[in-house]
């Protein structure tokens, strides 16, 4: 088995609107100047000098124990590797296919920066590596590696912070017109969020849900670097001053596959292509935002391994604006925070509710990573203003 290249389209001639208020026509310009300020620098050669300081070797060491301890952890058998995704190859894999050709990294990429970090940011979330919660859908891991464009090192030691949407199309932690239903319980939610500290390699992984879709963008994590934030005692930071904000996406044939599987399925959205997307567009003249990926069994639905490296502008760092921030109380609007609307809304939404139960309460959740504080500590992150 074996998934096809994607061919990108050209970039589509209206703007998208990917929440409702929220056109992304200004946003395309400035990044766009921010591009032209960073320029496209050979980010070749930074894969070259982390492969002969030995980080190629131990991703690859890495990302194979990562397969073996998701694999015994849904009860799959000892297997190959059913094939590799990537718009960029069709290689398929045997028993005999040494782990050093399954894993190795790919190029590494320039993820062009974010002038806005779209209106479902949350501040306030939890440190931890599974962020799935009760949500339904295909387990994806993910393995990130954040390196410095100037100087081709790891960057370790920074809080890398993502979230997506459900399988559904809605985000959890924002209450908003078009976001499922609007129930303001989904203030409290945390699913599909948290943060990883990197290592000396300057990686961090993730258990999570393989994304779905809303109206106007195509299939998409948010990626966010804090360096050096105030962790509190409940084992969460909140931060508004962000490194570097971006996005990673999928093969578009992975998508199709995926968008076939129960929950995914009854997403009533339209579907944005990779090729119908202009953030994508652009971002990928800087790089290849496509995150790598290997089945951890026979079909899409026994889960995914994925992993991508990017390379970030340190200097450019600068104050984000969130949605809303969660405290130890719950979770609060910031009038103040994020875009208008959210995603879809209106004909056509995600179902009413929200696949695998109701909301989580506020406080840590179960499944948050071990090292997490047990309890939430009597002062959470910071006093509400």
């Amino acid at each position: 088995m074996h998934l096809s290249s994607l061919l990108l389209g050209a970039i589509a001639a209206t703007a998208v609107s990917a929440h409702p208020g929220h056109d992304i026509r200004a946003e395309l310009a400035e990044r766009q100047a921010i591009l032209d300020l960073v320029g496209r620098s050979d980010y070749g050669r930074c894969a070259d000098k982390l492969k002969a300081r030995g980080v190629e070797a131990r991703a690859v060491a890495r990302r194979e124990e990562l397969a073996k301890k998701m694999m015994k952890k849904r009860n799959l058998n000892a297997r190959s590797i059913y094939a590799r995704g990537t718009h960029q190859s069709n290689a398929t894999f045997t028993l005999q296919t040494p782990a050093s050709e399954i894993f190795a990294s790919t190029d590494f990429c320039f993820l062009s920066p974010e002038v806005t970090e779209g209106p479902y940011y949350v501040a306030g979330e939890y440190i931890r590596e599974d962020i799935t919660e009760d949500q339904a859908g295909v387990d994806l891991a993910l393995d990130l590696q954040v390196y410095d464009v100037e100087t081709c090192e790891p960057v370790p030691n920074v809080y890398l912070e993502i979230w997506h949407c459900n399988s559904t199309g809605v985000y959890s932690g924002v209450s908003a017109s078009g976001n499922g239903n609007g129930d303001a319980a989904n203030l409290n939610a945390t699913f599909l969020r948290g943060l990883q500290q990197t290592d000396a390699d300057g990686i961090a992984q993730f258990e999570t849900l393989f994304p779905g879709h809303y109206t106007g963008r195509a299939t998409h994590i948010h990626v966010m670097v804090h360096v050096d934030p105030t962790v509190f005692p409940n084992n969460t930071i909140r931060s508004t001053t962000a490194s570097h904000v971006g996005q990673v996406y999928f093969d578009q044939d992975l998508i199709t596959e995926v968008e076939a599987e129960p929950v995914y399925n009854t997403n009533t959205q339209t579907l944005t292509l990779n090729s119908e997307d202009m953030l994508l567009q652009q971002g990928s003249k800087v790089g290849d935002p496509i995150v790598n990926y290997v089945y951890l069994g026979s079909t899409v639905s026994e889960g995914l391994l994925g992993w991508i490296g990017f390379g970030i502008n340190t200097t450019l760092a600068r104050t984000v604006s969130a949605a809303a921030t969660l405290y130890e109380s719950g979770g609060v609007a910031n009038s103040n925070g994020g875009g208008a609307g959210g995603p879809g809304g209106g004909a056509g939404g995600p179902p009413s509710g929200f696949p695998g139960g109701g909301f989580p309460t506020g406080v840590r959740p179960t499944n948050a990573s071990s090292s997490a504080a047990a309890t939430v500590a009597p002062a959470c992150n910071a006093e509400k203003n």
